[in-house]
């Protein structure tokens, strides 16, 4: 399972590759294979055929003279092998008797007979221990009875050495068309999938803001998926864009109903006053919990990059306001150059509702500081109040956790923030902050960050 689970996931180059490389393999070696079979074939049947060639030649040459009563040969074969003594190449006739006929080249060895009638080819054990090839077959002289034996044999090893040398180069040469073919296959592979490359890099592109749809001058199939994506992309936008506008409108129309029923709660008997009361802040609670979820469901460009600075100036020249009325010193640190792949409003939304809750917690002084640590953004805002035990963090970070009743807001502030920071792949952090009171951290991954230092 393990391994079926491995090659689903192969990559497609990889999966071409591999199986060009098992086709290679399983071809290249058979071809090889019936290659060296018809080159031995054809080697050994020229080898035959010359010995038959010899053979004739040896007979024609052969003739019995009745005065010496010996057999004789007119005739020289022409190949040199032959009167060179134990050269692997040799002929022989004899009878049945002691007449014998010999090459220079038997000296004083003789061949075995073999006892079969008509042309036959044997290999047999020479001189010098040599595997010899024989082409052997009976005649009768028109002066002598007796049956003559006419044997020719020539050196295996001939054969052996030029198959072997052809195999050599056969394999030497299937390695290196093997080396080839892979090579330009892998090249072919590539200039094939280029097109899908250019459609990932276009959609890395679309992620990160730099251009708004899937470029389609592609190959007709893969124009026709980027234009499918290019329609996904656009649908989903302008949803979250009416998602949002629908969620700014649902605020708006819902702020007056609420208003008059707080005003009309007024004219109630103490005791439904405090019950209608109670209600109304549950129902302004969750209405502006969810409509501050929907308002923060995604970006409307897939991770335009931000300047942080320049997207918080507003939000921090309005909370710089707020303090100066609230008597607050407020210190804004940014690193200058920092770019971040989120959508400004989150961006706002976030730095704005921790500085909101540390102005309305803050003694004397609110801090915020921007930097790249590790390869991650950190955006932190501290104050000097009263801070969080580690008990009272998680609560804070919980809907609507509140922990002073006597504070103004929601209470809804660190939750949405968390919801953001998870939604762009970050998280929110709480600790203790150097001025004695709340540090809140928002990291976002390296992935999400650009520094032009």
């Amino acid at each position: 399972m393990m391994l079926a689970e491995r090659l689903r996931r192969l990559p497609i180059a990889a999966r071409m590759l591999l199986s060009a490389l098992v086709l290679v393999v399983l071809v290249l070696p058979a071809a090889g294979a019936l290659l060296s079979w018809n080159f031995r074939e054809a080697v050994n049947t020229a080898f035959n055929e010359r010995l038959e060639s010899l053979l004739n030649v040896v007979i024609a040459g052969v003739s019995y003279d009745v005065r010496q009563n010996a057999l004789v040969t007119n005739r020289q074969l022409g190949d040199s092998r032959f009167d060179r003594v134990f050269s692997g190449w040799y002929w022989q006739v004899s009878d049945e008797g002691e007449r014998v006929l010999t090459s220079r080249s038997l000296w004083d060895q003789r061949l075995a007979v073999s006892r079969e009638s008509g042309m036959t080819f044997r290999t047999v054990t020479g001189p010098r221990d040599k595997q010899l090839r024989v082409l052997e077959r009976d005649i009768r002289l028109p002066n002598l009875e007796d049956l003559l034996h006419v044997q020719v044999a020539a050196d295996l090893g001939e054969v052996e050495a030029q198959i072997a040398r052809f195999q050599t180069l056969l394999w030497l040469s299937l390695a290196t068309l093997g080396g080839l073919l892979i090579v330009l296959i892998g090249l072919q592979i590539r200039w094939g999938l280029a097109p899908l490359r250019r459609v990932e890099q276009s959609l890395k592109a679309v992620e990160q803001g730099r251009q708004p749809s899937v470029e389609t001058d592609l190959p007709k199939e893969l124009a026709r998926l980027a234009g499918a994506i290019n329609t996904v992309l656009d649908r989903d936008q302008r949803l979250i864009e009416r998602g949002r506008t629908a969620a700014g409108n649902l605020a708006h129309a819902l702020k007056t109903p609420v208003a008059v029923l707080g005003t009309l709660a007024e004219r109630l008997p103490e005791e439904q006053q405090v019950a209608m009361r109670a209600e109304l802040k549950r129902l302004d609670e969750a209405v502006r919990h969810h409509l501050a979820r929907a308002s923060a469901a995604g970006p409307v460009a897939l991770g335009a990059e931000q300047e942080v600075a320049t997207v918080l100036e507003p939000v921090i020249e309005g909370i710089r306001r707020l303090a100066g009325r609230r008597n607050l010193v407020f210190q804004s640190d940014l690193q200058q150059g920092l770019q971040v792949r989120i959508d400004a409003q989150d961006l706002q939304e976030i730095a704005g509702n921790l500085l909101e809750n540390a102005i309305n917690w803050a003694e004397s002084c609110v801090k915020l500081a921007g930097v790249i640590e590790g390869g991650w953004l950190v955006l932190s805002v501290s104050d000097d109040g009263p801070g969080m035990s580690p008990d009272t963090r998680q609560e804070a970070l919980s809907r609507g956790g509140r922990l002073d009743e006597s504070r103004s807001g929601s209470g809804l502030g660190l939750a949405i923030v968390t919801e953001l920071a998870l939604l762009h792949g970050g998280e929110l952090r709480l600790d203790n902050s150097p001025e004695g009171g709340l540090r809140a951290e928002v990291v976002l991954p390296m992935t999400q960050l650009r520094s032009r230092l």
